[in-house]
This record gives structure tokens, C-alpha cells and sequence, in this order.
């Protein structure tokens, strides 16, 4: 048998969170690494659920109040072989290609700064993500207008000449 549930992800103003799927206990350390080595002035904490063995919420990073907010959000998701990490003074773009191409990972479920919740299947043996309900609905589609505030936005983001 198994159920779903959601799980809200609190993601404080200035932050964004990476959630992912690996797997191998080097995982902390490897993605510790990747991120330190992309910008020197990134904040981050991670923490991954270790499916097997002790089956613990290993945890690192440069920040300690963000690594103690990614240790809590994996053990209250509770989903083996999942990653967690919260980033300040970056933003997911500046870091998910070098994340991506880190052995461990298998996949990556959302890079967001937006209202998060988590889908979670529950069975007899464990807990698993099974997707992300990231941000709101559409409310339209875009016209012009919408369009110069998109190029204006990425321009002032310093992501279009």
C-alpha cells in the first residue's frame, strides 16, 4: 500500500533551495566542493538522506544556520538517497550545471525560490519524492508588455546585455 502526502518547504526571503536525488555517502562532501569552488561568496548548507547502513542526515556546509535548515528540511521529508540545499548570496543558475555533473546525482527536482511543497509516497519500507509543486498556476499568458519586463528583469540581473 502505498500514500501521498505533501510536505511545505519554508524557503525565507533571499533564499533558494536545490532538491535532489543521489546516490552514495560522498555525496555531502562532493557537492560541498562544487559548490565552494563556483563562487567565494556563496552561503550554502546541504544535507543528504542516507538510504542504508545508519541511515542518517549527513549535513555540511559554509553557512551553519542554512546547513541546520537542510539537515531539518531532509529529516523532515524523510526520502532516502535525497539532497537538500539551501543557497543565500547566489542563485541556482550560477551553480546547477557544475551540481548536475557531479557523479552522485541522479536527478534534480526543483531549484526555487518560490512556494514549495514536496509530493511524498509513503510505503511499508521508506518514503520517496515524487515530484515538486513549484511556485503558483498560470494566471495568463504573456503580451509585450510582459515580455519588455522579462528582458528588462534578466538585463538588470546582469543575465542579457
Amino acid at each position: 500500500m502505498v500514500s501521498f502526502s505533501t510536505m511545505r518547504v519554508d524557503i525565507p526571503e533571499g533564499m533558494n533551495v536545490i532538491i535532489g536525488q543521489s546516490h552514495f555517502i560522498k555525496t555531502v562532501p562532493d557537492l560541498y566542493e562544487t559548490l565552494v569552488a563556483s563562487s567565494p561568496h556563496l552561503k550554502f548548507g546541504i544535507a543528504f538522506s542516507e538510504a542504508s547502513s545508519h541511515c542518517l542526515v549527513r549535513h555540511e556546509g559554509n553557512d551553519k544556520d542554512l546547513e541546520k535548515r537542510a539537515a531539518d528540511t531532509a529529516f523532515t521529508l524523510a526520502c532516502g538517497h535525497v539532497f537538500v540545499i539551501f543557497l543565500k548570496e547566489g542563485f541556482p543558475i550560477n551553480v546547477l550545471n557544475a551540481i548536475k555533473g557531479c557523479q552522485e546525482v541522479c536527478r534534480i527536482f526543483c531549484a526555487t525560490a518560490n512556494p514549495l511543497e514536496i509530493v511524498v509516497a509513503s510505503s511499508e519500507q521508506g518514503n520517496g519524492v515524487m515530484g515538486v509543486i513549484d511556485g503558483f498556476r498560470p494566471k495568463g499568458i504573456e503580451d509585450e508588455e510582459g515580455r519588455a519586463w522579462r528582458i528588462d528583469l534578466l538585463k538588470r540581473l546582469g543575465y542579457k546585455l
